[in-house]
């Protein structure tokens, strides 16, 4: 019974029903209340009316009899009406306040004190009060035996009549000339409002009763049972049954909370699902994280630690943290753990220790605090990371660094370190003296386009996709000398930053080497064609020194010489005087020593003026020309006396293969064909004879230098070798393959530039 009643003061349905039956109780009694009041008030109100009506009657009823002064029917009158029930009293008082008629004969000309009750009333003031209204000429008395009574008392005004009948004394000016009182009892109306209000209480405790069966009825139907549902429900969720449903089959409220307890138990269960997952992954993370974590009290007693600390340092149960990680009888000084509890912030620290196996260890360490609810420190957190490994490749990286910067800044060519964007030197070795003539602290943040005689040759830096290597680029020395270098380029990395790696060498030495010997190849050129410039020569001079006689022999004779003869004859010499000056300055042009210069030339007309210095050898030896040259070929870049120059070393070099040829005594076609074609985005010149060709194994060797199939003294094996590096200047490319007719061709393949205008 104990544990019931804290139940089932703390049940809603308790507070349901005693706040409705409190309300209900408490309306109940207002409205019993006010009933009654109004049902007194009426009953007394209906009473007061009665009697004053009967009052009125009784004077009315005596009226006549006053008038006649009939004292005997007074009486009767009284006494007839007083037989009434619940009539107590009826009494007539003169105007001095004498009883003159009553329906108690001792009562009789009882003279009545004017300060008394019933005649308070109206003599409460000088003069009395003539006319009254019913509620103050009414009075409540109680009888001797204890019940109410009720005193009407209404004045006797004075009439015409009254005052002008010859049996009256009463003057005109007399208003009141007394009053009769009516008392009735209220013993059976109280009687009546007793048993009125004893029903109406039953009534009301019926109302009372039965309305509150019907909410308790109503409570236990629509709120107890499903609230014990709802009740149960929350608890099967409690529990962790987060698949549990809650049945109530109403639509209101309460349903509305059971779809709302259900929802909520699948969100819990999901929640808890969730939070159970990451509990585990935090706790596998905790456990497998690669590094070393503890946790530790005030007294730096481990209360927790990972399973690599555990397999690292098998510590024991109460283990200070000193004692697992170092065997330490005392705490580190300085204790990182020690400075947060002190102020509560994070900590980081290196540490040394000794492994289990003897090998030294280093470590990072990081703490930071775990608090309380009421933010208070209670632990510590400690996380190690083991950084053994990385410090000794810290200093093999150190040590690779300074080898590697030893090398870099030793390396006998200039390298230089750019920014990708602006070409700034970033860095660059001390080799660069030796092609620049700066130091290497004079270039730390230049430009690398100050160095160029030309800056815009420096833009072809920046697109390291298409120029990775830059040849023959003309830069320029301290001391103002210029310099051509071959420049490669690289994207690579830079103390973390994107660079262009460069590398410069310098071949001004080497252009001049391979100048010396281009100009020696057509000295030897030359040299070869002596005999049939000799002969190109013979021809005009002949032509001239016929002329020259015919005119001395007329002259002699001293024969004149027909105008038109004389006209043709000069025209001839002056023909042929021409031919031979352009003869000698088309060789002089030719031997000169020339720096390179490419633009864009028309390979046909290089071919023609090869062919016009050579042809006349080739028809000495009875060696014929055939040409097939395309029609619309775009242009090339090119310098045209080194194409030229390459075209007659091709052109030599058939000539000899041919005569070769004929000395083995081998007949056949004496002949070298040139043929120009665009094939895709290329122009390829083939220069073909009937020669005794070149053997397959020495097709890729030709073009070394020094290399000839020649005899010796009939070659020097530089031709090929210098026209080969003139075709690559030219961004060409230069190959030889058998002649199907016989004899070998050399096919010449130059790129269209992109913009062919």
């Amino acid at each position: 019974m104990s544990a019931f009643h804290p139940k089932l003061h703390n049940s809603l349905v308790t507070k349901l029903l005693l706040s409705v039956g409190a309300i209900l109780l408490v309306s109940l009694c207002f409205w019993g209340y006010f009933h009654l009041r109004y049902i007194e008030s009426k009953f007394r109100g209906d009473l007061a009316a009665n009697v004053d009506r009967l009052s009125n009657t009784i004077r009315l009823g005596a009226h006549y009899a006053m008038m006649i002064n009939s004292r005997d029917d007074i009486k009767h009158i009284i006494n007839n009406v007083a037989r009434q029930n619940d009539i107590e009293s009826i009494r007539i008082y003169n105007k001095e306040g004498r009883i003159k008629f009553s329906n108690h004969a001792d009562e009789l000309e009882q003279q009545t004190n004017i300060k008394d009750e019933a005649c308070f009333i109206c003599h409460k003031a000088e003069p009395p009060e003539t006319f009254l209204n019913l509620a103050q000429r009414l009075r409540m008395t109680r009888s001797a035996d204890g019940y109410r009574q009720m005193g009407i008392i209404s004045p006797v005004y004075n009439e015409t009549g009254c005052a002008s009948d010859a049996c009256h004394v009463h003057p005109a000016d007399k208003k009141v000339l007394g009053a009769l009182d009516l008392v009735v009892s209220l013993k059976s109306v109280d009687q009546e409002i007793v048993a009125h209000r004893r029903n109406f209480i039953l009534l009301a405790a019926g109302i009372f009763g039965a309305t509150g069966l019907m909410i308790v009825i109503i409570i236990f139907r629509f709120v107890t049972v499903p609230v014990k549902r709802l009740i149960s429900g929350a608890r099967r969720i409690e529990s962790g049954d987060y698949d549990t449903v809650v049945q109530v089959h109403q639509q209101d409220e309460l349903q509305e909370l059971a779809d709302a307890i259900n929802q909520m138990g699948r969100a819990i269960g999901d929640k808890a699902k969730a939070l159970n997952q990451q509990r585990d992954e935090y706790q596998n993370l905790f456990e497998t994280v690669p590094c070393i974590i503890t946790v530790q009290d005030r007294d730096y007693r481990l209360i927790g630690y990972n399973r690599e600390f555990a397999d690292r340092f098998s510590p024991r149960p109460g283990d200070f943290c000193y004692q697992a990680y170092k065997g330490r009888q005392s705490k580190c000084v300085p204790c990182p753990v020690e400075k947060t509890f002190t102020d509560g912030l994070s900590h980081n620290s290196e540490e040394t220790a000794v492994d289990r196996d003897g090998s030294l260890r280093q470590w990072i360490v990081r703490t930071t605090p775990i608090k309380d609810a009421e933010g208070r420190i209670v632990a510590a957190m400690e996380m190690n990371l083991d950084i053994s490994d990385r410090k000794i490749l810290e200093e093999k990286l150190a040590q690779s660094e300074k080898k590697y910067r030893a090398i870099f800044s030793n390396i006998p060519i200039p390298v230089f370190a750019l920014d990708p964007n602006r070409l700034t030197i970033l860095e660059c070795n001390e080799s660069v003296a030796s092609v620049y003539t700066y130091r290497r602290h004079e270039l730390l943040g230049h430009s690398f386009r100050e160095l160029f005689r030309d800056p815009g040759d420096a833009d072809r830096l920046l697109d390291v996709h298409t120029d990775t290597v830059i040849e023959r680029a003309r830069q320029r020395s301290k001391d103002g000398l210029q310099r051509y270098v071959t420049i490669r380029v690289s994207p690579s990395e830079y103390g973390g930053t994107k660079v262009l790696l460069v590398t410069v060498s310098d071949i001004t030495k080497r252009l001049e080497t391979e100048q010396q010997l281009i100009q020696a190849g057509k000295m030897a050129t030359l040299g070869e064609m002596a005999t049939g410039v000799a002969h190109e020569l013979n021809q005009p001079l002949s032509v001239i020194k016929t002329a020259s006689s015919f005119f001395m022999r007329k002259l002699r004779n001293k024969q004149p010489i027909e105008d038109h003869i004389l006209l043709t004859l000069a025209e001839e010499i002056d023909r042929h005087v021409d031919r031979a000056s352009k003869i000698i300055s088309h060789m002089r042009q030719f031997g000169r020593k020339t720096d390179p210069d490419l633009k864009k030339i028309q390979i046909n007309d290089i071919l023609v003026q090869a062919s016009d210095i050579f042809s006349q050898q080739l028809k000495v030896r009875g060696i014929d020309m055939a040409w097939e040259l395309g029609s619309n070929l775009p242009d090339i870049m090119g310098d045209p006396a080194r194409l030229e120059q390459v075209i007659i070393n091709l052109l030599v070099n058939a000539r000899d293969a041919i005569e070769a040829c004929c000395a083995a005594g081998q007949n056949g076609p004496h002949a070298i064909s040139l043929s120009t074609a665009q094939q895709g985005d290329k122009v390829t010149v083939r220069v073909c004879d009937t020669g005794e060709g070149i053997p397959d194994a020495l097709l890729e060797k030709i073009f070394e230098p020094f290399f000839t199939t020649k005899k010796v003294g009939q070659g020097t094996g530089i031709g090929l070798s210098i026209s080969y590096g003139i075709i690559k200047e030219c961004g060409g490319l230069i190959y030889a393959r058998p002649n199907p007719s016989g004899g070998a061709c050399f096919i010449i393949e130059f790129p269209i530039p992109a913009d062919p205008t």
